[in-house]
């Protein structure tokens, strides 16, 4: 559980889009080709997968940065690529998911690219096209004058390092890197690699999982609280890190700092690929570090988003809605809304990062008092027609304006509640008016949903979105319906008893 949810909600919706990381370090092209394993090959005895899609994304540092920039942060990357195909792939994804290459460098190597055949869930084989060669004195240099006129001209809030072993990563980059950040107060995050941890040495936030403390230790560690206790602290003194952030697969994390050792349990129900997790880790943490969290909240939090991303299949960039709804599902009060639902002042700034993340966003709105299947057939229609369905629900004055003054049956918490538990609505805006015209004229969704025989021309707020569709209702369902079969069979029980 998190204590003070709320408020860190309210920071990071306060100071997110401000927050402006640098990511340095390997980076690399994760290419996946799915399909279906039936048979074995006639010339071998290995498996053939009849691929069915193929998807690319970026993977390393890259994957760092593309989680930032899902969390709505600005964010600069700094590392190697080849003058090869493979780069143009990259600076294309780079684009797309609008993160700044300005500091990359094209080097003499290939670009890094991991392939990964998929059946079903199942990872069957990896292909991995990479050079380990380390970067030259020059590159050293233009990394060093790149990142002295980013602190000249922008306020950064974090850096890390994503060490992946590729030759980026050595350790005079690492130390002028970690000098920098330290000469500016600038909390630097490193996730590292390999044996040669004398290169961390003052960093801010170290982030090995328990094999790499393991290696480093070298005495065959058993994942227990008590070896964390022993050889966290230990090593931390060694390298003159302030804290080690040791991530331990299905026991969760241990935060070592100077005077205290915290534990944190796994938050991850059910596990489907662990790729990317320690992206998921890093970047959530350096990210709420960034906005003024404190290190103990932000490693639950980055906890939390690990969690939910090993649930998913492939390198997995977790939303910002996604974050919030886990986050507000941690509190303790159990009976806080959904993440999901929204007042005035909190929607706006959700639905610019769906935008910006190219998302279609559906609206519809009405009462939704006593839910029925009509209701959920409905809604499930209109999610079909794009990304986020965003459902405007009429408050209770609304509801007592336009049904009279015996409605509505529930409050405005228990229907956003209910509606928040299906998985197809993706937000719920509770407003006062008796139409959603207002709401519309903000919102201005790409497609807005009526359901029943309104003509498009009729509906109220059309002029708001860019195309009007009209759902008809499931025949034999209605809200008034259900409540006058109820008061029917009310009097009729009462009327029986008088006649008893």
């Amino acid at each position: 559980m998190i204590k003070n949810a709320q408020s860190l909600i309210h920071l990071f919706n306060t100071n997110i889009q401000d927050c402006y990381v640098v990511v340095i370090g390997d980076v690399m092209l994760d290419k996946y080709y799915f399909g279906e394993m039936k048979r074995i090959s006639p010339e071998a005895p290995v498996p053939i997968v009849n691929k069915k899609r193929e998807m690319t994304t970026l993977g390393g540092a890259a994957n760092v940065a593309n989680n930032l920039v899902k969390l709505g942060c600005n964010v600069s990357l700094v590392g190697a690529v080849g003058n090869d195909q493979g780069r143009d792939e990259f600076f294309n994804l780079l684009e797309t998911n609008q993160i700044d290459g300005s500091g990359m460098i094209i080097d003499k190597r290939c670009t890094t690219m991991k392939t990964r055949i998929m059946s079903g869930n199942q990872q069957v084989l990896r292909i991995d096209h990479e050079d380990t060669i380390h970067i030259s004195d020059l590159a050293i240099q233009q990394v060093e004058e790149w990142l002295v006129q980013k602190l000249n001209t922008e306020q950064m809030n974090a850096i890390i390092i994503s060490d992946y072993g590729k030759g980026f990563c050595q350790k005079e980059l690492c130390q002028r890197v970690i000098s920098l950040a330290n000469q500016n107060s600038i909390p630097i995050v490193i996730d590292p690699k390999g044996k040669n941890w004398e290169k961390y040495t003052n960093a801010t936030i170290l982030t090995p999982n328990f094999t790499e403390l393991s290696d480093i230790v070298g005495n065959n560690l058993l994942n227990t609280n008590e070896a964390m206790n022993e050889y966290g602290p230990l090593v931390r003194q060694k390298y003159s890190i302030d804290y080690l952030l040791i991530t331990r697969s299905d026991k969760g994390m241990s935060l070592v700092g100077e005077n205290e050792i915290t534990h944190i349990s796994t938050a991850a129900k059910e596990v489907f690929d662990v790729s990317g997790a320690g992206d998921t880790v890093v970047s959530t943490l350096s990210a709420f570090i960034g906005i003024g969290a404190q290190i103990e909240d932000a490693v639950k939090i980055s906890n939390l988003a690990a969690g939910f991303v090993v649930g998913k299949v492939g390198t997995y960039a977790v939303q910002t809605d996604e974050l919030l709804e886990q986050l507000k599902l941690s509190c303790e009060n159990t009976e806080k809304l959904s993440s999901k639902v929204f007042y005035y002042e909190e929607y706006k700034r959700v639905m610019n990062l769906w935008r910006k993340n190219g998302y279609k966003i559906i609206f519809t709105n009405g009462c939704f008092d006593l839910l029925h299947i009509g209701h959920v057939t409905y809604l499930k229609k209109a999610k079909q027609l794009g990304d986020k369905l965003v459902v405007g629900l009429n408050s209770d004055l609304s509801v007592k304006r336009l049904k009279g003054p015996t409605r509505p049956i529930l409050s405005e918490n228990d229907r956003a509640k209910m509606l928040s538990f299906f998985e197809f609505v993706d937000a719920i805006i509770i407003f006062d008016e008796d139409t959603p015209l207002n709401l519309l004229s903000e919102v201005r969704p790409d497609i807005l949903v009526k359901g029943g025989d309104y003509k498009a021309e009729e509906v109220v707020g059309k002029e708001f979105a860019g195309k009007t569709v009209i759902i008809p209702y499931l025949d034999g369902y209605s809200t008034s319906n259900m409540i006058e079969k109820i008061t029917n069979i009310k009097i009729e029980l009462n009327k029986g008893i008088r006649e008893l």
